[in-house]
Parts: structure tokens; sequence; C-alpha cells
């Protein structure tokens, strides 16, 4: 039996011809990197850099009773946000468990945009329409939709060459309907790197050119384009969970150290009565930062040792750049998920020593 064609976003063309190195992410043929992991990571922090994430998935509620589906499949209050604000939030099983983590933005009282997960906007479409018992229409809408992302310091000043909306008032995770490089689009001061930066929604059949643009307006700023390896570690050095590491469907929000997407007083949603249960009873596993003492490289499933008995595992890790370090994260249980706590990491059967440090391990200065 064949496997399935990679699906590929509508920049994959110009990422072959710029010399990107190809990966399945997924299922989609996505950049990894360009001119370097290091190098794209130390740009986005000190400059400017361009993402493509086209891949990701985008759903449409409208309807009389679009904010009552939205808050009924979601945990963080869609019901307190204001028109022109996204926040970020999460889908889950009646067990409690991450169906997914996602952006909702609500565009008017009667429509929200949720930006969701590459690999799983199927499922997501399919869990929210499944519940769908109110008046409103669910629309899994990604083919119609390109995703850009511009992040860093710098940021601002390349988009704002390109646009004529005032992008300084936009605040962090607020967004505004307007054009880019004469396109239609919806800017959102929103990212998953640790860093200022915009994520535009465009026509798929105008990301060439915009990319394009955007790589010639950010040039005086050193501006270089970054794949999916400088995003995994911008987004670990800033602490942001990726699905199927940090958070699965066997883990819940107070077990990751999301408890502040959940807004247990809303009323009732998906999952809300196992959350309930869960912390009456207190959780016995936590997400926990750490720091390599010892040479070596915490990987994503790599067992942690205390004491000289296993005790949990690492989700995601790797080299921070920006930090100069080796750092990760990891499940422990509770009464040892303290900072400063001394681990050990079974890297290749021996164990290597680390530290639980305090996260996000990366905070821009305000």
């Amino acid at each position: 039996m064949q496997p399935a064609p990679l699906r590929t976003t509508p920049l994959n063309a110009t990422h072959r011809r710029m010399g990107a190195k190809m990966v399945d992410f997924g299922g989609w043929d996505m950049p990894v990197q360009y001119s370097g992991i290091v190098d794209e990571h130390l740009t986005v922090r000190r400059s400017v850099g361009v993402f493509d994430v086209s891949h990701m998935g985008e759903i449409e509620v409208r309807g009389p009773e679009a904010l009552k589906l939205v808050d009924y499949v979601a945990t963080n209050a869609a019901c307190k946000l204001k028109i022109g604000q996204a926040h970020y939030s999460a889908l889950l099983y009646e067990h409690g468990g991450f169906v997914d983590d996602i952006l909702v933005h609500k565009v008017a009282d009667d429509h929200f945009f949720l930006c969701v997960n590459a690999s799983n906007q199927d499922k997501d479409y399919e869990h929210i329409a499944g519940h769908n018992k109110f008046n409103c229409t669910v629309e899994n809408a990604g083919s119609r939709y390109a995703q850009i992302a511009i992040q860093g310091p710098r940021a601002l000043e390349t988009l704002q060459k390109l646009t004529p909306v005032e992008l300084a008032p936009i605040r962090y995770y607020w967004f505004t309907d307007g054009e880019v490089c004469g396109a239609k689009a919806r800017i959102a001061r929103t990212g998953y790197t640790g860093e200022d930066g915009f994520e535009i929604y465009v026509n798929p059949h105008h990301s060439p050119r915009i990319w394009d643009e955007i790589l010639a307006a950010g040039a005086e700023f050193g501006i270089k384009p970054a794949g999916l390896g400088a995003r995994n570690t911008l987004r670990l050095e800033a602490k942001m969970a990726l699905y199927g590491h940090e958070i699965t469907a066997s883990i819940t929000p107070w077990e990751a150290d999301l408890a502040w997407i959940v807004k247990l007083d809303k009323g009732d949603f998906i999952g809300r009565e196992a959350l309930v249960k869960q912390k009456e009873q207190g959780i016995t596993r936590k997400l926990v930062g750490f720091e390599m003492c010892g040479r070596g490289i915490g990987r994503d499933g790599y067992e942690i040792y205390v004491d000289g008995s296993a005790a949990g595992w690492v989700t995601s890790g790797g080299p921070a750049p920006y930090l100069n370090k080796n750092i990760g994260l990891c499940y422990l249980p509770v009464s040892q998920a303290e900072p400063g706590r001394a681990i050990q990491v079974m890297i290749r059967n021996q164990p290597v020593e680390a530290v639980t440090v305090p996260t996000p391990f990366y905070k821009r200065a305000k």
C-alpha cells in the first residue's frame, strides 16, 4: 500500500527555490531549516524572522449561538473576549485530556475564528462539529488561508512597511482585519516564539508574493526565513506547549501547568466534570523545567530518575541557542517538581545530572 502523498503549503515551491531543507512533519512537506537552526533562532531573538505556518488549521464558527458552542467545547472563557481579541484555550475529551490546544479569535458576536494544530485540524473539526447542538455552523476553513508569522523585536517595523493598518496600537493577543501588500489579511499580534510579532492570515494565492515582500521589507534588519527547527527551539525556551509532547489525550491542563486557560466558573464545558474531580483529589504529576548539568541533551521520551528510581519522562528537550544551555521539560511527581531538585536524565542507559528550574527559561524584556 502506497503511503499518502505529503500535503504541501502554498509556499512549498518558494521554500524549495530558497534551498530549505524539507522534512515530513505530520504528513506535511515542511522546511525544517534554511541557514541553520541556531542562526535562525538567534535572528528571531535579536531581529526578525519569518515562518510559513500555513500547515496550521483554521476552523470558523458562525451563527447566533456561536459563542455557546465555543464556550462548550473549549476551556477558556470566550464569553469574556471582546471583538478583536484572542486567547489561548484547549479542546478536551470528557475525561479531561487534550484533544488539542487552540487560539480563539472573536471576529464578531456571531463569528469565532479558531487556529488549531496542523496534524489535528480534521480531528478538531469533527470534535467541534460533533458537539454542535447549537444554532450555528462549523467550517473546516484551512484551505482558504495561508498563515505567515513575522517574529522578533523588528517584526513591527518590518510588517508596518507593507500595511496601512497602524500596528503599534494592536495589543498582544489582539487582532484586526485589514490589508498586507494590497491583499486582504487578518493581522494578529500573536506567535509561538516568546518574541513580539504578528501572525497574518491571507488568501493562499497571494502568499508567495507576500512572503517575498516581507523578506524585502525586513532586509535592512537582517530578516531571515526560519523553519520548524527554530520554531521548536524558540517555543521551548519560552515554555510553550507542543501537542503530542507536553499535552496529549492522557494529560490534563492541571498537570500541564495550564490552569490559567481553564475557567470553571463560566458554566458547563466538555471535560469540566473530570477537571473538577481531579482538582478536588489533587494531581499526582506536574510539568517542570530542567537544565542539564552534565554533558548531554535530554531528548523527548528519555526517562527521568530521582534518587535512583524512575520518576518521570522528558516531553521536550534540546539546546537553547540564546541561553547557551541544554534545557528540557518533563513530568515528575508533584512532590519532586519544585525548582532546585537534583534529577538524572537517562541518556543511552547512563544517568546524567540535571536540575529542575523555574520556567519560562526565556522571557523577553518588556
